[in-house]
Parts: structure tokens; sequence; C-alpha cells
């Protein structure tokens, strides 16, 4: 136990409070289990841990079975005097919202939320997150914002693959072409072009450059001489991890002396953890969060896994100076008052737990093979992340026929629904058992064109069920005709959830959404739910200071009660076949 680490009453520089510091790799790891409140000292396995009565039992605890070295508090003392403090300057407030009218460029209407939005915009000079509620309206506030900026063009417009031509559209819908000489060109829309191809080659000359995330890192040079002025990133938890290609490409782009203009638009910037929203802010207004040190060193623990954390008692903080500062966040409750509630149920369903564990003996039975050949510690890595896959892909197989019977239920009453699923196997086999219903299909590998005629013909009526892809359809689409959503499959992030549910619940919508979670009973579903619900709560305490994660529970299975009733109705009145 000699190794185990060391403790050391130190102060703090960030809070200016003396706090314990343990450092070890294995202390470090003990007291990010134990102790929530703990955060990253300056070295790689230094915590450092608020000196208050619970955390000194916790730290005896750990003494009492793993011995560490106590450093004299005197020697510190002499390093690091009290009166030490970090003086951080403060940036600049935004100032109270206003009802901002576009400029003469943009041909639309904006509801009185989205022209505040636009004022944001303005008075954040065009480096802000709009991190309003999916269905609110980012696309036509940050198109109401370049027109009304002198400078604004060429503007760079970056987004998922799936939105690329709704970006096109949205353009020619909301705005008007402006000439050399500042005149408005009635009946033109402002040129646009969509970047398909990794391939370099010089561009020529538009208003609008549209491209996928993708293809950031290979056509960083072409973009780069183009001398832009604006830079949209839509869905801009695309960026949320800063050691990836297409975050550089973007924060040099960003960095360019051309651009002035850095405008990130996401409903969900939070994906898994609130550290997440560094890098993001990063690109918009550099320096605000500091380093990325600095922001964990403050803000953050490291849990189990050596992930960084925001501790529960940031989190208000951290919100609060996101919304000074960078993000404007509006929740559709607060903004449209005609928008009816949306509402979470958690059902839990029968599986086919015989076949389930076969599955898994044979799951981890061929996991234990590789890992014998495995000749590094990835190729060892990647063999168990592919058992995981498989392990949810059993588990979505031993619930389906009691999915399968639940969608039934609700499309008995004639009630438009959209089914949601991960693996493209279930997805074939909902559509194979569910094929009476004539099923509109959203699932990765589609053309824009077939995409498109499966929502529209969703969306006007030609069929009452939608199967879309968690990951293909939980972006850039209107299913608004539907008020019920059933989730046959989990994810492990919360966000690509409610991206999926704000498919119905948005703008355009006139019932209560109903979001159905189906749990197999004994399966790996239970575990992935307890892990959506914990990271809710980081996600909706630093957005939203609120916590949401299942709800409105009697609500939901009143309407579960009435589908059951009406089908049964429905059964007796027909004739027997």
């Amino acid at each position: 136990m000699t190794n185990f680490g060391t403790l050391e009453y130190v102060m703090d520089k960030f809070s200016g409070a003396w706090s314990w510091k343990v450092t070890g790799e294995r202390a470090v790891a003990m007291v990010s289990q134990i102790i929530p409140q703990a955060w990253y000292g300056d070295g790689e396995y230094e915590a450092i841990v608020p000196d208050d009565p619970k955390n000194v039992s916790q730290i005896k605890w750990i003494m009492d079975r793993y011995p560490l070295e106590i450093l004299s508090k005197n020697i510190w003392q002499k390093k690091v005097p009290p009166s030490t403090k970090v003086v951080q300057k403060k940036p600049k407030k935004t100032e109270r919202l206003q009802l901002a009218n576009p400029g003469k460029q943009f041909r639309g209407n904006l509801l009185n939320f989205q022209r505040e939005g636009l004022d944001f915009l303005l008075k954040s000079a065009g480096n802000a997150l709009l991190a309003d509620e999916m269905g609110l309206g980012k696309t036509v506030q940050s198109l109401s914002y370049i027109a009304s900026e002198q400078n604004a063009f060429p503007a760079l417009i970056v987004a998922p693959l799936v939105t690329l031509q709704n970006w096109q559209r949205e353009i020619e819908k909301f705005l008007v072409r402006k000439s050399r000489n500042g005149r408005l060109v009635d009946g033109q829309a402002p040129t646009s072009t969509i970047i398909r191809v990794g391939k370099s080659e010089a561009l020529d000359k538009f208003d609008f450059y549209i491209i996928n995330y993708e293809l950031l890192f290979k056509r960083y040079k072409d973009l780069s001489k183009l001398g832009l002025k604006t830079i949209v990133c839509d869905e801009v938890q695309n960026l949320r991890s800063k050691t990836t290609q297409k975050y550089h490409a973007i924060k040099k782009l960003a960095a360019l002396e051309s651009v002035k203009y850095r405008i990130g638009l996401s409903g969900t910037p939070i994906y898994n953890r609130g550290s997440e929203i560094w890098p993001i802010v990063d690109i918009l207004r550099p320096g605000l969060l500091g380093s990325f040190k600095e922001f964990c060193e403050y803000f953050c623990y490291v849990n189990e896994k050596g992930k960084a954390i925001v501790l529960e008692n940031k989190r208000e903080s951290l919100r609060n100076m996101l919304q000074k500062h960078v993000m404007l966040r509006r929740k559709k409750s607060d903004v449209l008052s005609e928008l009816k509630e949306k509402i979470r149920y958690k059902e839990i369903i029968d599986s086919d737990i015989n076949y389930y564990n076969k599955e898994l003996e044979r799951i981890w039975r061929k996991l234990e093979d590789e890992r014998k050949v495995a000749q590094t510690p990835f190729d060892a890595s990647t063999a168990y992340q592919r058992a995981i896959q498989s392990e949810r892909q059993a588990a979505g197989a031993a619930k389906l026929p009691h999915v399968i019977n639940f969608v039934k239920n609700i499309m008995e009453i004639e009630e438009s629904v959209v089914v949601f699923c991960h693996h493209k196997s279930i997805h074939s086999l909902l559509h194979q058992s569910l094929s009476e219903f004539k099923p509109a299909s959203i699932i990765g590998g589609q053309t824009d064109k077939q995409r498109q005629d499966s929502i529209d013909s969703f969306q006007n009526g030609q069929t009452k069920l939608m199967i879309a892809g968690l990951r293909a359809g939980n972006v850039g689409i209107n299913l608004t005709r539907a008020k019920y959503v059933i989730f046959a499959e989990l994810d492990w992030s919360p966000a690509i959830h409610l991206q999926a549910e704000d498919r119905l619940h948005r703008i355009g919508q006139k019932n209560t959404v109903f979001a159905y979670y189906l749990i197999g009973n004994g399966t790996l579903d239970e575990h992935v739910a307890k892990v959506l619900v914990d990271k809710s709560y980081e996600i909706d305490a630093i957005m939203d200071n609120k916590v949401e994660s299942f709800e409105n529970k009697g609500k939901a299975e009143l309407i579960l009660a009435q589908i059951q009733d009406k089908v049964k109705a429905i059964m007796q009145t027909s004739p027997i076949q």
C-alpha cells in the first residue's frame, strides 16, 4: 500500500479556500468514486477536495483502508500564502433583450421571441450560442441576423449531412439577394452551393457555402481562401470533442482574420457530460471559460471512467456564466403558450429472457475468444465494444414481439405514430411485422429525395406510421402529424432522445405529445435507462436549472388505459375472423 497516494492541505487557487489535495492514480480513482465534490488538480493524478466535515469523514474512511502519506501543512503554507487568489476578468454582460427588426434582406415574419433572439445575436456581435429548445426556429433567427448585418457575406453553414438541403431551402425562402452595389434583387435568393465532395479544388464565388461536418477537415484549405465573414455551426454539439479533425478545422476557420461572426445553434449542446460545453464555447468566445485545464479544475471532478463531470454545486454557476455572456436558452413552455405539453413515460415490457440469455452466452464467449488472440489493447477494447453493441441488439430483439404489440394497440385507434429504433436489423423486423400499416421509413443511407418523400408521405397522411432510426431521424425533420412517439430501443445519450421527441413537439404541433420508452424487463435496457436518467440530471441542471426525466406518470398511464379500452371495444364489435 506504500504507493497508494498522498494527502496534503493546500490553498485552492480558484476558490481561495483551504482544501485537501489527494495525489496518486489509485487514490484519485477512489476519491472520484466516493466524493463527487472533488475536482481536478494541476497534475495528471491530483484531486482537490473541499474542506468540509462530510468530505473529511470520507477521506478518513479511505485512510482507514488505504494509508495515504500525509504531507506537512506548514511546508505548504510557506509555498502558498493564504491571500493567494486568481483574479479573473469578467466578460461583458449581454444587455436585456428587446424586439429587434430584421434587415430588409430578410423577407419572413418573426414571432416575438424570435425577434428577441435576433436582438441577442445583434448585442452579442454574432459570437454566441443560440440554444433554444428544438422546434423554436433557430435557423430562421440566424438567417434574420445575417440579413441584418452590413457585411456578413460570404457565409459558411456547417450542418449534419441530412439537413444541408433544408438549409438551402430556408435560405431561398427567407432571404432576398443583394447586389454588389447593395440593392435588393426582387425575386432572387442569395446564391448558395452545397459542398458534397472531399476532393480539394477551388470554389467559385457564392453568398452561402453549405457543408457537412465530416468534410470540414478535407476542405479546410479551400474554405480558408474564400474570405468568409460568417460561420454558422448548426447542431454544434458535433464539435463537443476537442480532439476531432472537424473541431480543429472549424477552430482554425473561426480564427481567420476575415471572420467576424461565429454562431452556434443547438437545442442540445450538451450530449453526455457538462464538460462538452467547453470546446463549443472556445470556438464562439475563446477564453470565456479559460483553458480546458482551468475549466476542469474549477467546475469538474473525474469519474471512475476518467470523464470530466461538472460538480453538482458548480452547475448553477456554470449555467449563469453561459447565459450572461454567450448562450440564449428558451424552452417551448416559456415562449409558446399555445403548444401543448410533452409527457414521458417509462413502460416496462416483457422480453424473451431465454433468447436473451442464450445470445448473451454466445456474445461473451466470442468476446473471450477475441481477447485471447488480441495483439494490442486497442484490439481488446474494440472487441469489448462490439460485444456491448451486440448485447444492445439482443435486448432489442428480445422485446420486439411486445414492442410490435404495443405499436399495434395504438395504431388500432388510427392515431399517427412514430417509432424510433437503433439497429438496422430491428428497423427491418419492425417494417416486416408492421407492413399492414404501410410504414414510411427514415434510415441511414437514404438519399435526400428518399428521406424527404418518406417525411412528406407521413406528414400528408398517406401513412400513419413512421419507423425511424434514432441517429438518422433525430435531426432536421418535422413529424408534427403524430402525437405518439415510441422508443423501441434506447440510446446512451439523453440528447438523442430529446432531439427525437422534438421532431413531434415543435411549432405546428396542436396536441400533447406522449413519449413512451419501452424498457425490456431483465435486459441491458434497465441499465441504459438508469444511465440516461443520471446523465439527464447534469445536463438539465446546466441548461435549464430543472431536472426532467420521466414525468406525469399518472396522465401517461391514463392514456394507456384509454387506448386499451378502445382496442377492447373495437375487438368486441368486429366480426370474428
